[in-house]
């Protein structure tokens, strides 16, 4: 039973991770109706800032992740005006290139002013633990799971009840409509990208933390969060949330009964945990495209 119960709380604490991840997915689909494939890139880009700001500048910690997110939407902003901005109107599927070679840049671009090793990010949390009847906690794993709380209810007020979330819906479900309506798209494309910046600044500090350090293919993470968000649906920060924590748990508890499941089915190979999402992402797909939470399309012909 303890490791039933440690197990699952690694699985939430790696969920939370791919949430706060899956939010920036999001929030650029609800906006644009673009999957974000640069998110990784502004994920490793946000870890650095905050490194550079805690390490190097001497900043408080928490203080150094606003700087991270303040440059992460920064850098949204920069990316949205002098390139995206200009594929407004353009075939969907060229943005999504685009959004590839985006990240590939800023990985490379990463890697040439910081490096290719570890670096410690120096946050307050590092490696200190609690005991919970005999089930060991993580401090950074809490703060990742509050963390992603406090980012979803933020996001759920933002949708619901503020007038920029509603223009947001406007604008990804009809760009003309919305524009007819006095809402600028180009201000709403900004903004998601700033958001999504930030966000992703965020993610990366909760997955650099602690034991994990600091490295370039920090930015993987985002491809290994990409079935939370199929999983959930494209346009639900709640799917993204509950899709991340599921996709987590599984990989978590694949991971650590592996050596029992192998000895009955060896064909699995020791990898298995690590395929795992991608098969509950194709099982829940053909039976829901959607997702488990997002929007069903209709197509009238």
């Amino acid at each position: 039973m303890t490791q039933f119960l440690q197990l699952l709380f690694g699985g939430l604490a790696l969920g939370a991770k791919y949430s706060l991840i899956v939010l920036g997915f999001v929030v650029i689909y609800k906006a644009t109706g673009v999957i974000n494939f640069a998110q990784g890139g502004l994920l490793l880009l946000g870890a650095y800032l905050a490194y550079n700001a805690s390490q190097t500048w001497g900043l408080p910690f928490a203080l150094a992740v606003l700087v991270a997110m303040a440059g992460g939407a920064l850098v949204g902003l920069v990316v949205e005006f002098l390139i995206l901005r200009r594929m407004v109107g353009q075939p969907t599927f060229a943005v999504i290139m685009i959004t590839i070679g985006l990240l590939y840049v800023i990985e490379e671009v990463a890697t040439s002013i910081w490096g290719a090793g570890n670096l410690n990010l120096g946050d307050p949390w590092g490696l200190q633990s609690v005991d919970a009847g005999g089930v060991v906690i993580q401090v950074k794993d809490l703060w990742t799971i509050g963390l992603a709380a406090a980012v979803l209810l933020a996001f759920f007020a933002l949708f619901r009840y503020s007038r920029v979330g509603v223009a947001m819906r406007a604008t990804a479900l009809d760009p003309e409509a919305a524009l007819a309506q006095g809402i600028s798209a180009r201000r709403i494309f900004a903004l998601s990208w700033a958001i999504a910046g930030a966000v992703a600044a965020l993610a990366g500090v909760t997955a650099a933390s602690g034991s994990a350090q600091l490295q370039p293919t920090l930015s993987i993470l985002a491809l290994a969060a990409f079935p939370a968000m199929i999983l959930g649906g494209l346009d639900s920060p709640g799917g993204a949330v509950i899709g991340g924590l599921l996709i987590g748990v599984a990989q978590t508890m694949a991971a650590g009964y592996q050596v029992n499941v192998l000895d009955r089915l060896p064909w699995l190979g020791d990898g298995f945990d690590t395929v795992l999402p991608y098969v509950v992402m194709v099982l829940i797909l053909l039976v829901r495209p959607y997702g488990l939470f997002g929007s069903k399309e209709v197509r009238r012909v």
